[in-house]
């Protein structure tokens, strides 16, 4: 699997026309887009449906979404939602989580294609018994999830986390060794914030991952004063760089309140689109690439998902609840 670097030219819009995006909206493909869009707002009334997504997602997406944000805050707005129905743009293990916590609901996803890499990296049954072997070292040993997991790895875990409250949850732990999977970015980041011990699976999310220092300093050799957010599934000579260490949705409200003008967002490339759409005034420059699980969820696949209730999630009860414990403490740790 292979990305390129997220700037204007060839490379990127051969990248968008294999994901069947545009690398221009025109005034014909707007039009079209305003009238799919329509219809989803309508179908949306006569399902009784709320659609949530991700700050990875599409920018046309955003027109459709009842709420955008990141994995926490979605996890917790699907608890809260009263419609029936939740299409959820973003990959395959978020809309297991809405699943997981609100078991009642149906639970949508556009585009079955929307997996993860990441969350595919950790085998249940590897990591019970990886487990179960370090626990004969470290009696006390937790196993810390981040979201970006199966439902069947939150079944066997003791707690979830995201990255904007991972090292908040970690330090409330009852216990002074942690196994962290399946980022050894995000766990890195970590064991710098806390004096526990981090073990860490071998995984990385692969947009993150490809994001060098080199990027970045081309970038900020020609705008040596901007700003340089990054996220802490990058890599640890990235996060050097930083001028801070954010979820996505902690970089917005960094970018909105900062007196600071210019940034760089070191990140999935969605989430620049969502700051230039809601903070006009201030400019945003990458340093990024694209996740091609996030850019399957199309408008026409979501009205597709609507029209026909198509890729409904469904989880074995036992194991749903299993799930559901971790999710619950992160929350409660939160």
């Amino acid at each position: 699997m292979t990305t390129e670097t997220a700037v204007t030219g060839q490379d990127l819009n051969t990248k968008f026309q294999a994901l069947d995006m545009p690398t221009i909206y025109s005034a014909e493909e707007c039009d079209r887009m305003a009238g799919v869009i329509a219809e989803i707002e309508a179908l949306k009334k006569e399902r009784n449906a709320a659609i949530l997504a991700h700050n990875y997602q599409r920018p046309e997406i955003y027109q459709v979404a009842d709420f955008v944000g990141d994995s926490l805050e979605l996890a917790r707005r699907g608890t809260e939602l009263e419609e029936d129905v939740i299409v959820f743009c973003g990959v395959h293990f978020m809309a297991e989580s809405a699943k997981i916590l609100a078991p009642s609901k149906t639970v949508l996803l556009p585009d079955m294609r929307a997996g993860c890499s990441l969350a595919d990296s950790v085998d249940p049954d590897e990591l019970v018994e990886r487990r179960d072997e370090l626990r004969k070292l470290y009696p006390d040993l937790m196993v810390v999830a981040y979201v970006n997991t199966t439902a069947a790895v939150k079944a066997v875990v003791d707690v979830c986390v995201t990255s904007s409250n991972a090292v908040k949850v970690v330090e409330q732990l009852d216990s002074e060794h942690i196994l962290f999977v399946p980022d050894e970015h995000l766990a890195n980041y970590v064991q710098k914030e806390t004096s526990k011990t981090v073990i860490s699976w071998d995984g990385n999310c692969y947009v993150h991952h490809q994001i060098t220092p080199e990027n970045i300093l081309s970038v900020k050799k020609g705008i040596p004063n901007l700003k340089v957010l990054v996220h802490p599934e990058c890599r640890s000579d990235v996060l050097e760089l930083a001028d801070a260490v954010l979820s996505t949705s902690g970089m917005v409200r960094y970018a909105k309140e900062s007196p600071a003008d210019e940034f760089l967002i070191v990140t999935e490339c969605g989430l620049s689109d969502k700051l230039i759409l809601e903070v006009p005034e201030k400019k945003f420059y990458k340093a990024c690439k694209l996740c091609q699980f996030m850019k399957m969820i199309t408008l026409d696949a979501t009205l597709e998902s609507l029209r026909q209730m198509r890729h409904e999630i469904h989880l074995e009860e036992g194991l749903r609840a299993d799930a559901e414990k971790s999710l619950r403490r992160m929350f409660e740790l939160s």
